[in-house]
């Protein structure tokens, strides 16, 4: 997982998130203005994009990732009650973002920004390589998780 800061003419802008969605598996892209105006600045956390051996087609897609969680109520209590934030805090804690973002959970939003964002810090937490979109790493690690409760 890396960083990415790009400044570039603001023509260049589309042609340029177009470029590296292809080449990476990115989050969302904050734009904004140089301090002068003339220009433009990319923002996004990426991830190297899969290789044909290191597929994620076997792992879980967010509705089978989560079909066993809690209500997201009592999930919202144990994260506000945890005593530690370790891996497990992390783990549910994305899982939860995630579980909004694809609107897993009637009345309760997560933007994409925000799931891929927590995801990305339990990668980091984990120490992990893998080539892989963040937020399915989430829901194979969750889904690896509830079963092993």
């Amino acid at each position: 997982m890396f960083d990415i800061r790009i400044i570039c003419d603001p023509a260049d802008t589309d042609h340029i998130v177009t470029a590296l969605s292809g080449a990476f598996t990115a989050g969302p892209m904050n734009v904004y203005p140089t301090r002068d105006g003339s220009r433009t600045r990319l923002y996004l956390r990426a991830e190297h994009r899969l290789t044909p051996d290191r597929s994620v087609a076997d792992w879980p897609n967010a509705t089978q990732a989560y079909a066993t969680a809690p209500d997201a109520g009592r999930e919202l209590e144990w994260l506000e009650t945890a005593e530690e934030r370790g891996r497990e805090w992390w783990l549910r804690r994305a899982a939860l973002a995630d579980r909004m973002a694809v609107g897993l959970i009637p009345g309760r939003t997560a933007s994409t920004g925000d799931a891929f964002d927590l995801a990305c810090q339990l990668m980091a937490l984990d120490g992990t390589d893998e080539g892989c979109n963040p937020r399915a790493y989430v829901r194979q690690q969750y889904a690896r998780w509830a079963h092993n409760r």
